[in-house]
């Protein structure tokens, strides 16, 4: 499963300020166009083996063959599910362990994302960014019917509970209420954000499209400043992101697009003056046309009036 995009992504993860261990895990392959933030649930190891596992078994599974990218997804993240949950069972120590994930695959220009839990994906175009995925928890309900405002869910207490797992029980690809999925159409000039709740719960959705719109090129230099971004608004959290650019995306607050408006703007002020020269020359041109014409018209009136007068 190749992409012939020329994707250009970068990911980071870090454990925040507050918390010693990270349970967020993160994968990227641009060759095959596959994006995966996965969030730990369970405390101490056992988010972080949840998490593991789901980034070992999930790429493994989107290799396992030609069916329809949505049911690929989902056989993928059911089947890590069923893992999780099994050796959770034959293992006291994982007793409990869960994650909540996001998975992006980018085929050509299209999108397909499997979603479970509070994670995120994000895309970015146009000079605007829109949440893609629905949180799986009470206060993402709240805040999705608008009975919370954004800064109202990122702060309520009741923030970090999900009623959607993946590795809790054992499932079925085609369980109602498990997987979330879709496919879109994914421009060129478009870019994908996908990101843990470390993120998500310290920066609202237009200071991430803000940072996200400094791109100029270099994924790297944009996944490093939401992280910093996140622990500089308190690091409650791990902080996982990884940001998908597309091949004819250019930030709107780039140096290279300022850089281009500046340039457009002298145009501009170029192409004016030489309208402006051009008009002026002409109403200079008339201006001094009709005042020689006053003075023929003078002159002809004298000598007229000359040849009239009695000799």
């Amino acid at each position: 499963m190749n992409t012939v995009t020329p994707w250009r992504a970068a990911m980071a993860t870090d454990p925040g300020l507050l918390r010693s261990n990270n349970e967020d895990r993160v994968y990227v392959d641009e060759t095959a166009g596959l994006f995966l933030v996965v969030d730990g649930v369970g405390g101490h190891a056992a988010g972080e083996k949840a998490a593991e596992l789901a980034i070992q078994i999930i790429p493994r599974e989107m290799e396992s063959g030609h069916i329809p990218m949505e049911e690929l997804v989902r056989n993928a993240i059911t089947c890590a599910n069923n893992e999780i949950y099994q050796l959770s069972q034959s293992n006291e120590e994982y007793r409990g362990m869960a994650c909540v994930l996001t998975l992006a695959v980018a085929q050509e220009d299209t999108i397909t994302f499997g979603h479970v839990g509070d994670s995120r994906l994000y895309l970015v175009w146009n000079g605007a960014v829109r949440k893609l995925t629905s949180d799986h928890s009470w206060v993402g309900e709240q805040e999705d019917q608008g009975t919370l405002s954004e800064t109202g869910a990122m702060n309520h207490p009741r923030r970090n509970e999900v009623f959607r797992d993946v590795g809790s029980r054992l499932r079925e690809s085609t369980d109602e209420g498990f997987i979330e999925t879709k496919s879109f159409p994914f421009h060129p000039d478009a870019a994908l954000l996908l990101c843990s709740d470390g993120l998500s719960d310290a920066l609202t959705s237009a200071e991430i499209g803000a940072i996200a719109e400094q791109y100029d090129g270099d994924p790297e230099s944009v996944v490093r400043l939401l992280v910093e971004a996140a622990n500089e608004a308190g690091g409650r959290d791990n902080i996982s992101v990884i940001f998908v650019a597309g091949p004819e995306f250019l930030g709107s607050a780039s140096r290279s697009m300022a850089e281009a408006r500046t340039r457009h703007a002298v145009t501009r002020m170029r192409r004016s003056s030489r309208h402006w020269r051009y008009w002026a020359e002409r109403f200079g041109w008339l201006i001094a046309g009709m005042i020689l014409g006053a003075i023929a018209w003078v002159l002809i009136e004298r000598t007229i009036g000359r040849s009239l007068l009695p000799r």
